[in-house]
Parts: C-alpha cells; sequence; structure tokens
C-alpha cells in the first residue's frame, strides 16, 4: 500500500511541476522578448514579439488558449523526459534543465517545421529564445518535482 501511495504521489506531482513549469516558461517568453526589445539596435520585429506575449497573458481566454497549445505541443516528450528521470532516479538540475529546454524546442518544431531549414535569423532568435524559456522551465520543474525524482520510495520511507 505505501508502494502505491508513493507512486501516486509522484506522478501528481509530476503533474503538478510539468503544469506550473508550463505556465512559468510562458511568463518567461514574454519576460525574455521584453528585455530583449529594450535592447539598443534591436530589430522591430522583437517589439512587436515583447507587447504580444504579455497582451497573451493579459487576456485570459487568449492566455487559455496558448497555454493549452503548449500543453498539447509539448507533453508527448515531457512525458518521455520525466519517465526517464523517475525511472532512474535522476535527480540532476542541470538535466531537468535540458530536459526542459528541449522539450520547449520540440515543441516549438512541432508548431513550425520548417524553422529548421529557414535560415531566417528571428527564426533562429525565436528558437533560442524558446529554448531559454525551457531552461527556466526545467529548474521550475526540477524544483517542484526534480529534486525527489524516482519511482522507489526512498529507504526511509520503508
Amino acid at each position: 500500500m505505501a508502494t502505491a501511495k508513493h507512486l501516486i504521489k509522484r506522478i501528481l506531482m509530476m503533474l503538478a511541476g510539468y503544469l506550473v513549469a508550463i505556465l512559468v516558461g510562458l511568463v518567461a517568453v514574454a519576460a525574455i522578448y521584453a528585455a530583449l526589445s529594450s535592447l539598443p539596435n534591436a530589430p522591430a520585429y522583437f517589439d512587436a514579439m515583447g507587447v504580444s506575449p504579455i497582451a497573451v497573458l493579459l487576456v485570459p481566454p487568449l492566455g487559455m488558449f496558448v497555454y493549452f497549445l503548449t500543453i498539447v505541443v509539448t507533453w508527448l516528450q515531457t512525458l518521455i523526459f520525466a519517465l526517464i528521470a523517475e525511472l532512474f532516479s535522476l535527480r540532476n538540475v542541470l538535466m531537468h534543465m535540458f530536459f526542459g529546454a528541449a522539450a520547449a524546442s520540440g515543441g516549438f518544431f512541432l508548431i513550425w517545421p520548417s524553422s529548421a531549414e529557414d535560415l531566417d535569423p528571428q527564426r533562429w532568435a525565436d528558437i533560442g529564445i524558446i529554448a531559454a524559456a525551457g531552461l527556466v522551465a526545467g529548474l521550475v520543474y526540477w524544483l517542484i518535482a526534480g529534486r525527489e525524482a524516482g519511482f522507489r520510495r526512498p529507504l526511509s520511507e520503508r
């Protein structure tokens, strides 16, 4: 019974960590674009992108659409990464941050499949910004669920 309780706890922690990490990652995207748009000689493209994520965060129906779209495009790779971390009890913060960046970039490539072949510097900047937001999301996931990763119960609980 204690093992089942531990598994349910871990699954709920994974889910909570994922949902909060997505939200923080979206806020990080808005913050990164806003910071980049304030730099001298920043392209005008960053000004538009600096305003649109903030508008998405302030208009609840649009924000919820973006939140659920982000969940749809990142859930599979995030589930795979989370299961790997749980099965092997991987608790390294850098590994979770790398997984977050990979999952976010993978989601971006699902939305924009031709972005890798597109030689437009703005597209590469978008990929870097999404990956940086994924790093932040991976850190948040680690804080919530990754520090105690592992489906096996610790010896102190047995």
